[in-house]
């Protein structure tokens, strides 16, 4: 057997100390099992991935972080800027306004294959006015910041000197140290009858019995943190990542012997081959959100994914941070 790596050890405790910002916590490096087979097929093949060890908000990103934020640089996210007609051949002119997408419970239940009777593309909706121009942030400052595309995402990290995490460093932070168990937290979705995240409970999307506790966004510590110490990895609200969505893990098997060699996957390959017109890339993003519900959407895991539009932002979509130990060095 190898002698341990006394100095690797002391490297990595040393970085687990000395966080490079308040409310990191250290993610020590791994090879660990990416992806589910039990699940949705985009979350396959089931392969094993090796990644760097970095330091990752304990939190998603809140609506008083992203404040100092606007506050410090005068920033415009892309929901408060109205789209460009050239971007969008074809479009109605009345309809290139700034806004966001935000859900919109129905009052009784509705063909759930149309998205279109929840979601609402609506006129003022941004980070500010999470759900339309008459809502506001007040009383949600701990609550996680949302109306973010990626692009936004992105500003605000390097902003604060970070970076956003690819797939596999936030699938990674989320496992907190569990192997391949389906959930954050362990193999069972309650734990003592307790919830552990902010989910849809009752019949998606015009039932909400709220037996977490939310209807909507939660302060992000509302809920017990996974084995590494971090919060909302799952649930509250879905987080972007840098890697471009693929409907499956890019893998690399040269024989049969051998285990799938995961691959990055190129922006062309993101596109919805269901639109071919629409030219527009999408990101992975992760952890499910309050409106993921089991008769809907069971992605409060930290093996599911899903696709998102690099120009779309919405009423449950935000993100966190990371950074690299060559990058705190720098």
């Amino acid at each position: 057997m190898p002698s341990p790596d006394h100095s690797a050890v002391a490297a990595e405790r040393q970085a687990a100390d000395t966080p490079p910002f308040p409310d990191m916590v250290w993610v020590p490096p791994a090879t660990y099992q990416m992806g589910s087979k039990d699940h949705y097929p985009e979350e396959r093949p089931v392969h094993h991935e090796t990644v760097g060890g970095f330091w990752i908000d304990k939190y998603p990103v809140t609506n008083e972080r992203f404040s100092r934020f606007v506050e410090a640089t005068a920033y415009m996210t892309f929901a408060e800027i109205p789209p460009d007609a050239a971007q969008y051949p074809g479009a109605l002119p009345q309809m290139l306004y700034a806004g966001s997408l935000v859900f919109v419970r129905p009052r009784g239940p509705v063909d759930r294959m149309n998205i279109g009777n929840w979601w609402t593309y609506m006129k003022g909706a941004q980070w500010r006015h999470p759900q339309g121009m008459d809502s506001s942030i007040e009383g949600r400052e701990r609550h996680p910041v949302v109306h973010v595309a990626s692009s936004d995402a992105e500003a605000f990290a390097k902003w604060e000197g970070k970076a956003l995490p690819t797939e596999a460093e936030w699938e990674l932070a989320a496992r907190g140290r569990l192997h391949a168990a389906p959930y954050a937290w362990g193999d069972t979705f309650l734990v003592d009858g307790r919830h552990m995240a902010n989910t849809w409970q009752g019949d998606f999307p015009w039932q909400n019995l709220a037996e977490d506790g939310f209807e909507g966004t939660s302060p992000v510590d509302a809920f017990p943190p996974n084995g590494f110490g971090l919060h909302d990895m799952i649930g509250n609200v879905w987080e972007w990542t840098t890697d471009w969505y693929r409907a499956a893990h890019r893998t690399d098997v040269q024989h049969a012997c051998c285990a799938p060699k995961p691959l990055r996957v190129r922006e062309e390959e993101s596109y919805d081959p269901a639109q071919p017109k629409i030219r527009i890339p999408r990101k992975v993003i992760k952890g499910g959100s309050h409106l993921c519900a089991p008769n809907y959407c069971r992605r409060y895991r930290p093996a599911a994914r899903f696709p998102e539009p690099i120009d779309t932002s919405t009423c449950h979509l935000g993100f966190r941070c990371i950074v690299r130990p060559a990058a705190a060095m720098t």
